[in-house]
């Protein structure tokens, strides 16, 4: 674990009516004038310099550039019936930051992606209860992204909300938990019943639901643990046998046992529900108003200023961006990303796991999860966000015989200088260093991926390596409007 580092912040953003005019019809190139968004020093380039799109970039480069901005607004999720639903939102942005809800008492959300750190932490790899083994993902524009986690083990947002609640290494809590803490906490309850009726049991009965009661699943980190330290006692592989057949009974598992199945259910509605409402809550993490967003409406526009708040290196940045450098073959379009999974083969780090299968796993999990979007909890069993669930390569079937393969997924560029470190390990801890991994393609990990396309090496000069960084520092707006997403008012 590693000391987070100090770092400057911009002011968090109080005006929110300049962020609801910039998020109005996501077609359209208008946008609000300079004086409505707060804006950051712009580039060298005086008003006047420039007048015609084609005067500033070349014409390849000005193709991608019109289709990497304005940021659209976040897609309708058919599997969430409350994603637009804004007591919803409401009631997910105060379970976003309740640290009541983890076995601590002192962790949330919130903990791990703090708004004064850009939606990140500032560590190499992330740390809940524990020490964990992948850097913190950033939140901006999360309602975008089709895949969650670095290996994509969720297949939607508000499934992706529930996996940290119940991991072991996170919040440690567990579902009933969840319950028995909504139920107690009078603005929590107040809040939920606003959205779904009345609390559907007395979830204080700890005869009916017992205290820590979830299902634990086989990968589940505890149980993994325990029956490690259950065989290392008796010596063989046996351990303490039960009726399950596992070598270790969870206690969790043991307690929800317990429970009639109308009580799981229960218990499994207040908590999707919950999910729910947390992810209907981080839609409103939108990064949409760079300094390169406002260059990209002075090239629909003409206007001067617009085009002058992207700096001469920083333009020079892009054109490498989308040229030599290649970048763009990975992080194209409004997001940045591909929102697909690679190996690029970064270099292991201590207190990463070495062997960590990436995607391999991640698809297996998606499979079979309890609250996928093909299961019923979902709001919407068909259309494409099942579809590509229905359609995901099977590890070891398709095409993957050879082994697991350490693919992880492309990260938005979005505020990305505001979110170092970098990689799925927190391998760097800069965008210079970032930058010359792939230049260079030192230091790369051994792969066992034979169809992934490696990267060669790009033979960049130290000012390419500059400008790219530049470009990428272009990226930033970080702004919040603290009235819709800091912690309610008690």
């Amino acid at each position: 674990m590693t000391t987070p580092r100090p770092r400057l912040r911009f002011a968090a953003l109080a005006c929110a009516s300049a962020l609801a005019a910039a998020c109005g019809d996501a077609d359209s190139p208008t946008a609000p004038s300079l004086d409505e968004v707060p804006q950051r020093p712009p580039g060298a380039l005086r008003a006047g310099d420039l007048a015609r799109a084609d005067d500033v970039l070349p014409e390849d480069a000005l193709a991608f550039a019109l289709t990497m901005s304005p940021v659209p607004a976040p897609p309708p999720d058919p599997t969430n019936a409350w994603a637009e639903n804004e007591n919803a939102a409401e009631f997910g942005r105060a379970l976003f930051h309740a640290e009541s809800l983890s076995r601590s008492g002192d962790m949330s959300c919130a903990t791990c992606h703090a708004l004064d750190a850009s939606l990140a932490d500032d560590r190499d790899l992330g740390y809940g209860v524990a020490d964990l083994e992948r850097h913190t993902i950033a939140l901006w524009n999360v309602a975008h992204q089709r895949w969650f986690f670095w290996d994509g083990r969720a297949d939607s947002l508000w499934s992706q909300a529930l996996a940290p609640l119940e991991d072991p290494l996170e919040h440690a809590f567990t579902r009933s938990e969840v319950a028995r803490t909504i139920q107690g906490d009078p603005e929590l309850r107040a809040r939920y019943e606003a959205v779904f009726g009345d609390l559907p049991a007395d979830f204080q009965d700890t005869e009916r639901f017992p205290r820590y009661a979830r299902p634990v699943p086989e990968y589940d980190r505890a149980l993994v643990r325990a029956r490690e330290r259950a065989q290392e006692r008796a010596g063989t592989e046996g351990g303490h046998g039960h009726a399950n057949g596992r070598a270790f009974y969870h206690p969790h598992q043991r307690a929800w046992d317990r429970m009639t199945e109308e009580d799981q259910e229960l218990v499994n509605e207040v908590f999707v529900r919950a999910g729910k409402s947390i992810a209907a809550f981080e839609r409103r993490f939108t990064s949409i108003r760079s300094d390169f967003d406002v260059f990209v409406e002075g090239l629909r526009t003409g206007d001067d200023e617009r085009l002058a708040a992207l700096s001469p290196d920083a333009r020079r940045g892009f054109e490498l961006f989308v040229g030599k450098a290649r970048c763009v073959s990975c992080h194209g379009g409004p997001l940045f990303t591909d929102l697909e999974f690679h190996d690029t083969r970064v270099p292991h780090v201590d207190g990463a796991r070495e062997d960590d299968p990436g995607r391999s796993v991640g698809i297996a999990r998606v499979l079979e999860a309890e609250f996928g979007v093909r299961t019923r909890w979902s709001d919407a069993r068909e259309g494409d966000a099942v579809a590509k669930v229905e359609f995901l390569p099977r590890p070891g079937v398709d095409g993957h015989a050879h082994g697991f393969i350490p693919e992880f997924k492309t990260p938005s560029l979005r505020n990305v200088a505001e979110t170092a470190p970098y990689m799925h390990n927190g391998a760097f801890e800069t965008l210079e260093e970032v930058v010359e991994f792939y230049d260079t393609r030192a230091n790369v990990r051994p792969s066992n991926a034979p169809g992934e396309r490696i990267l060669e090496p790009l033979g960049l000069t130290e000012e390419e390596r500059s400008d790219l960084v530049a470009f990428l520092e272009s990226l930033t707006d970080d702004y919040l409007d603290m009235g819709r997403v800091g912690p309610p008012e008690r």
